[in-house]
């Protein structure tokens, strides 16, 4: 039988917590994406807040298997009651053939959108002025993944339904990595954010590459589940 996204995306969670060395972040950062708090989460599990603080924290031991299957299954419910959209953002990461550890979103907006707005949702900087100035998505991509796991036929699926979009690339260092594999791939994306620098740390070339291939280029140093919940929130 063929499991679904839900399915799917609550065995990925369960198996990041129990093998976690650090679960109580696990159960966190989780909880957090999911946009539950505390208080939400233990009224799920019907336990006191402070329980839920006390794994998190790791003052309590790590829970037993069937309390992160009753967490995972709250926290899925809300998302479903809120109207799914975390586990529609996991089914099109699916979709589109990857595993969430290479692409950590991607998304069609229902209208086009000028880079100057997707740039201060999530506090971007533009260096170059690209060729085309609005996109009508975005993928946000580790960028090592990417580069060291795709093949040429795989990194065009990044593009989801159109190459009209922007390209975010987190795990950053200077830069050099992404821009050269936009040397190789046609066509290029509108767009390509640079997640995890500054200015000062970007490659002395990046700018020119993207010149050259009319592409705009932009950096960020905004935390990435925020960056991330910044994209989702537009247009």
């Amino acid at each position: 039988m063929t499991r679904g996204p839900r399915r799917q995306l609550a065995e990925r969670i369960a198996g990041e917590i129990t093998l976690s060395e650090e679960p109580g972040a696990t159960i966190r950062k989780w909880r957090t994406d999911f946009g539950v708090s505390q208080t939400e989460l233990a009224e799920r599990l019907d336990v006191s807040s402070s329980v839920v603080s006390d794994y998190e924290s790791g003052r309590r031991s790590s829970p037993g298997i069937g309390v992160v299957r009753r967490l995972v299954e709250a926290l899925l419910d809300v998302d479903e009651e809120r109207g799914g959209d975390r586990i529609r953002q996991y089914a099109r990461v699916l979709s589109a053939g990857f595993s969430g550890d290479v692409v950590h979103d991607l998304r069609e907006y229902p209208a086009v959108v000028p880079h100057r707005r997707i740039y201060d949702a999530i506090g971007a900087t533009e260096l170059v002025a690209g060729e085309r100035d609005r996109s009508s998505g975005h993928t946000v991509i580790d960028s090592v993944g990417a580069i060291t796991s795709l093949s040429t036929a795989e990194f065009y699926r990044l593009y989801g339904q159109s190459t009209n979009r922007v390209l975010v690339f987190t795990g950053i260092t200077r830069g050099e990595s992404p821009l050269v594999a936009m040397r190789v791939v046609s066509p290029t994306p509108n767009a390509v954010v640079l997640h995890g620098i500054g200015v000062d740390e970007l490659w002395d070339h990046a700018p020119d590459l993207a010149r050259i291939d009319g592409i705009s280029l932009a950096v960020t140093e905004t935390d990435r589940e925020e960056m991330v919940d910044a994209l989702r929130d537009l247009p």
